[in-house]
């Protein structure tokens, strides 16, 4: 199948929500604005200051209101935040236009696994797909041209097991009904994989069959966590498909405590996911440096190492950028930010470098 790669995508960082969701509740709300202000030097321009959920379930976002309240917006960037039923969306449509919860996509969403819709939505399957009518019919009400469907946990399930190409499909073709019965379109089909299932293959056959039955979808959003460090491969095999929008986070920040792998379901690194795009020529409105800094800064934020690698090794040198020939043996993490923070880093290292003689090297052995 011939290559669809995008000249743009959308990258939706999403630290300040499901990152620190599952840090420790016991991180400032200035040092958050901290991040936050970081993160709005990146070039993005839809941010997601957090949840308004209960603090029972999301302890961690208890302060959302103080946080709303006193962050200074970025001209430039749609300010939203997550909400999962009307008195979460009331609270932060209390904020508009600072916090736009408004002008959401006519969309349907079920989970292919039951165990964590109940889990994780309180809700059934069964629920979930019997709720569909309701939210096709308030679309055709609006007027709506065209809807989206949401397939939680495609491609298989910590409880039940993987999830077959023809089940996926089985669950898509159902959704899909449900819109055209209503005489409304589907453009768009997003992934949620909170379990971290997906395998660049599952992601290439599904999405490869998606676009064979279903012409009419233009865009697939891609929100597949690197639970098993198969995820950015992932997004790469989506890129080459043409899925334009996708969810990281920095330094792989992430996780879900009712799939049982807690902060080990991370995300696929922002910093790293930036770096792939502009490597292959594909453009993301980030600007990597100020992406590696608020990286680092979230490291800071929540007080220990997070996943990423661009952010500890620096992006690949080029020109005057290239490290110096006679450079000192380089071993630490702090030893190699000295693309950042210059060369004291490592001051003091032995040398590996006999002057006059370029071609020697000593054994690494």
């Amino acid at each position: 199948m011939s290559n669809l790669l995008p000249k743009s995508v959308n990258i939706f960082d999403d630290t300040m929500r499901e990152g620190l969701q599952i840090e420790s509740p016991d991180i400032a709300v200035s040092e958050k604005l901290r991040l936050l202000d970081a993160i709005g030097e990146m070039g993005s321009k839809n941010i997601s200051i957090g949840s308004f959920a209960h603090p029972k379930w999301t302890p961690s976002m208890a302060c959302i209101d103080e946080l709303a309240d006193a962050f200074v917006p970025k001209p430039g960037i749609n300010y939203t935040a997550a909400v999962f039923n009307k008195r979460g969306f009331d609270r932060a449509d209390g904020y508009f236009p600072k916090i736009n919860v408004r002008g959401r996509k006519f969309g349907t969403h079920v989970e292919l696994c039951d165990t964590f819709a109940r889990r994780n939505y309180n809700r059934t399957q069964a629920e979930q797909i019997a709720a569909m009518d309701a939210s096709v019919a308030s679309a055709k009400e609006a007027g709506a041209e065209a809807g989206s469907v949401v397939v939680g946990n495609p491609f298989g399930s910590n409880f039940e097991g993987p999830f077959s190409l023809e089940t996926r499909m089985d669950l898509i073709d159902l959704m899909m009904s449900k819109w055209g019965n209503a005489g409304i379109k589907v453009d768009r089909v997003s992934f949620l994989d909170a379990m971290g299932w997906n395998m660049p293959h599952t992601v290439r056959e599904t999405i490869t069959a998606i676009r064979d039955e279903y012409p009419d979808v233009e865009t697939f959003h891609m929100h597949l966590h690197n639970t098993r460090g198969a995820t950015i491969a992932s997004y790469y095999e989506a890129l080459l498909l043409g899925a334009t929008e996708f969810d990281t986070s920095l330094g792989g920040m992430g996780g879900c405590p009712y799939c049982g792998n807690g902060r080990a379901a991370g995300h696929v690194p922002t910093e790293d996911f930036v770096n792939l795009c502009h490597e292959m020529g594909v453009e993301t409105g980030y600007d990597l440096d100020k992406v590696i800094e608020a990286a680092c800064i979230a490291e800071e934020v929540v007080g220990h190492a997070l996943r990423g690698h661009v952010s500890k090794a620096g992006p690949l040198p080029r020109d005057e950028a290239c490290y110096p020939n006679d450079m000192p043996f380089v071993e630490t993490f702090e030893e190699a930010a000295h693309f950042r923070n210059g060369p004291s880093v490592y001051k003091g290292q032995i040398s590996p470098w006999r002057e006059g003689d370029a071609l020697s090297r000593p054994s690494s052995a």
